[in-house]
């Protein structure tokens, strides 16, 4: 195995940003000092100077498509998009073909990924009205799987839970982090049937007006209630709503918190005007809502009532999204219809553009290094007690990656690594460049090239 001498680098962990080296030994952190001098012959020397070296993001939401919908994506596709991305480990959910219902199918998924991933990798158990005699059965294996995904809204096909008596159980027996997708499905059917009424035809612009700021309060709050009645771990995703930032709490360490929360990146970055320009390309659920929500998950990020930045990455071919692209490449919409707000797959691909979206913010000024590393890195290792890895220190596996912010990247056809082949941010500038990404002390990835010999590892969690 290959080691690996990183000099001359800003290493930005824990909260400070300081000038050093770091020395990369058989897979971990052998050493990080302010000066380390190469005495082995077999490490080779990388010249940082100018660079700054984070942990590598943990993404505890992503939908890779394998088994069942690998038109779409597959495990190795999505996780080579997401080394390019610095994004080094990675969770996925049970939501494929057919879902991760049982012990076996769920470690059907994790042979895949000891094959063909590039990136770090662990599985949701998934969550039906009538599977939760074999959820709980993952209690066997809490220290090898990230974690339980109930459906409380029906995002995708008919995965909604919507039994009590199945939701009383795995709440109260659970030894797992449960993570949990929240919309009312009630108030949805409503919302869409109102709509139905008062016009001819329904455009991705509904979409927020369909899954509305009530549809996810009501039902993150109905699941805090049923979290807090049986002590349970919880962990609601991708909030997306100013509203439901009341039901979360800032006033204890992370360490401590039964009940956490996560942010994603497109409901930080678009809003409801962008509807208008991207149509269905940004239709996913819960919607991109009106701007007053941006703000508020901001404010969120930085109070800690959200715990961690994730993707939720769901990746969709451009017909399945209603568009195409024409002779030039631009993507447009599809003449047969794709515009109407039913006919488009909710969901978009962005795990390669995450860790560069956010350092895109850092250009504004609006969010440091520190506060990135914290909330895709170390907050993620800590809310799902992710063994070694998440931090830069000595002994912990060498997840990492190398930024250069002087090296402006655009997003276009050419360089996008997802198999569905395009990016609700194409023509987009963003003003760094990840130059390379080390999973478990391998170099997978430097200046756009890939090595695709060495596989990622299956997390392990310190429950």
């Amino acid at each position: 195995m290959q080691n690996y001498l990183i000099k001359n680098i800003s290493i930005v962990n824990e909260g400070r940003i300081q000038q050093g080296d770091l020395l990369i030994k058989n897979g971990r952190i052998e050493n990080v000092n302010s000066r380390i001098t190469r005495i082995d012959t077999n490490v080779t020397e990388i010249d940082g100077t100018g660079k700054f070296l984070l942990p590598g993001v943990i993404d505890d939401q992503v939908h890779f498509r394998e088994p069942g919908l690998t038109h779409k994506a597959t495990i190795y596709t999505e996780s080579k998009a997401a080394i390019a991305g610095g994004v080094t480990s990675f969770m996925e959910m049970p939501n494929t073909i057919p879902p991760a219902f049982t012990q076996e199918l769920l470690e059907d998924k994790y042979k895949i990924a000891s094959q063909t991933s590039l990136a770090n990798y662990s599985f949701y158990m998934g969550t039906s009205n009538d599977n939760a005699e074999e959820v709980l059965r993952t209690n066997e294996k809490k220290n090898e799987v990230c974690g339980i995904k109930i459906f409380m809204g029906s995002s995708t096909g008919n995965l909604l839970v919507d039994n009590p008596s199945t939701l009383d159980k795995i709440f109260s027996e659970s030894e797992l982090l449960i993570a949990t997708h929240c919309e009312d499905e009630r108030i949805i059917k409503q919302n869409l049937e109102k709509l139905k009424t008062e016009k001819r035809e329904l455009t991705a612009a509904d979409h927020p007006a369909i899954r509305n700021e009530e549809a996810c309060y009501q039902s993150s709050l109905r699941t805090i209630q049923i979290a807090k009645k049986y002590n349970s771990r919880l962990h609601i995703l991708h909030i997306s709503t100013e509203k439901e930032l009341q039901l979360f709490s800032n006033l204890m360490p992370l360490k401590e918190k039964k009940i956490t929360a996560e942010v994603c990146v497109h409901h930080l970055h678009f809003t409801s005007r962008d509807y208008e320009r991207l149509g269905n390309q940004i239709k996913c659920n819960p919607a991109i809502k009106a701007p007053n929500n941006r703000d508020a998950l901001w404010k969120g990020i930085f109070d800690n009532r959200l715990d961690v930045i994730a993707t939720d990455h769901a990746p969709h071919t451009l017909k399945e999204k209603g568009f195409y692209r024409n002779a030039g490449g631009v993507v447009i919409p599809s003449p047969s219809g794709g515009g109407q707000e039913g006919a488009a797959h909710a969901g978009l691909p962005l795990v390669q553009h995450s860790l560069s979206l956010m350092l895109y913010y850092h250009s504004l000024g609006k969010i440091s290094l520190e506060k990135i590393a914290e909330k895709m890195s170390h907050s993620v290792a800590d809310c799902f007690q992710i063994k070694e890895r998440g931090y830069i220190r000595e002994g912990y596996w060498a997840d990492l990656v190398l930024i250069d912010l002087n090296r402006s990247t655009r997003v276009a056809k050419e360089n996008i690594l997802y198999k569905c082949g395009w990016s609700p941010l194409e023509n987009m500038e963003l003003p760094a460049a990840v130059t390379h990404t080390f999973v478990n002390g391998n170099l997978v990835f430097e200046n756009g090239k890939l090595s695709e010999s060495p596989k990622g590892q299956r997390l392990v969690f310190d429950r």
